[in-house]
């Protein structure tokens, strides 16, 4: 009698597309996000092209959604971080967003009415990634598998400080993309008031050069935007390798955000989250994930109007122990309830929704 031997079918790994924000992967949204969540799992993926088959495309919000709205392969997971859905249709950007993005070639088909494909795109999508409590119910309007995924940090958090001493004059510092610099305007009455008080330096760590519109026109000098806001502050160009080290050695970092914009008050608390791991103490304004952040971490420094701003970031110039409780206690929340362990499990959990295995060292077929 022949006995005959059963070999197993090796198993086919899925093909994997990703659109990213950049072909360098290297911008934030790329490191901190679906990238960083493929390394740590040993993912293979391929910039993605709408004209090949995939099994799964990760779309990041730099995606042409007037072509991967109509892609008729495989399943789509997509990242929409930003609160797009939460700006009022009155809103004349948001008005001129389809256009804009038409005319300057972001989409290759024209859709006026950016907030309608936006709703398309999260309808075509099997699942959908945003940042915040707010966003998942506006998503949820459209496709009810929405997952709150927030920023991993590790690629830059290297450091952590530990010397909570003052120094003369107080560093204040402020993180993040010079394109929402503007924001410094929230607090410059609140600087001035305050630089009659106390000494201050005000350092941005940020990018020298940007695009005033749409990522790519109006090339504007980072340096000199900051100082039309508050003439005196000290710009260090952001770079991974020392982007921690410049904000630790800083006293004290703001997030300062305007209230009355539901685009901006609407962001998640990444960054302050970032700061957190750093061990910084940070003043916010009182934006709905700030204050729920602040609330969680058992701190009190999301403000609401200038007098608010004023007794935070004056308390905190006084007090060695409300700096070191704040950066202390921020750090210990930030690193137990949103740890990366935490964040690549909630990745899981938007692939493991349609069907992909991705939790193990080996990316299983979709079921």
């Amino acid at each position: 009698m022949t006995l005959s031997v059963c070999t197993p079918t090796p198993l086919r790994l899925p093909r994997i597309g990703y659109v990213p924000y950049s072909s360098t992967l290297e911008r934030p949204g790329d490191r901190r996000r679906f990238v960083q969540y493929a390394r740590r799992r040993n993912l293979d993926f391929e910039i993605a092209d709408p004209d090949k088959q995939y099994d799964l495309v990760v779309l990041s919000e730099c995606a042409d959604i007037s072509v991967w709205g109509r892609y008729p392969h495989g399943k789509i997971v997509y990242d929409l971080i930003d609160s797009y859905l939460a700006i009022p249709r009155s809103d004349l950007k948001g008005l001129l967003r389809g256009t804009a993005k038409f005319l300057s070639r972001q989409s290759r088909y024209f859709q006026f009415d950016h907030w309608k494909a936006l709703a398309a795109m999260c309808r075509r999508a099997d699942a959908v990634i945003c940042s915040t409590e707010e966003q998942s119910k506006d998503i949820a309007r459209y496709n009810t598998n929405v997952h709150i995924v927030l920023d991993i940090h590790s690629s830059v958090t290297h450091r952590v400080k530990t010397d909570f001493s003052a120094h003369q004059p107080f560093r204040l510092v402020w993180e993040g993309l010079p394109q929402t610099m503007g924001s410094l305007n929230q607090i410059k009455p609140t600087l001035d008031i305050l630089r009659k008080r106390h000494p201050l330096a005000l350092h941005l760590v940020t990018d020298p050069e940007h695009y005033r519109y749409l990522g790519r026109y109006g090339k504007a000098n980072t340096l000199d935007v900051a100082r039309g806001i508050l003439p005196d502050v000290q710009l260090h160009e952001w770079k991974a390798s020392d982007c921690a080290d410049i904000i630790c050695s800083c006293d004290l970092a703001v997030i300062p955000i305007p209230l009355d914009d539901p685009f901006a008050a609407g962001k998640p608390e990444n960054k302050l989250l970032l700061l957190w791991r750093l061990g910084m103490p940070v003043v916010t304004s009182a934006t709905p994930a700030y204050t729920r952040a602040m609330a969680l971490a058992g701190l009190n420094l999301a403000c609401i109007g200038q007098d608010q701003w004023i007794e935070a970031i004056e308390r905190l110039i006084c007090e060695e122990g409300e700096r070191r409780e704040a950066g202390t206690k921020g750090r210990a929340y930030a690193e137990e309830e949103v740890s990366e362990e935490r964040l690549l499990a909630r990745w899981d959990q938007v692939f493991s929704s349609i069907g992909f295995n991705f939790g193990s060292d080996l990316a299983h077929e979709p079921t």
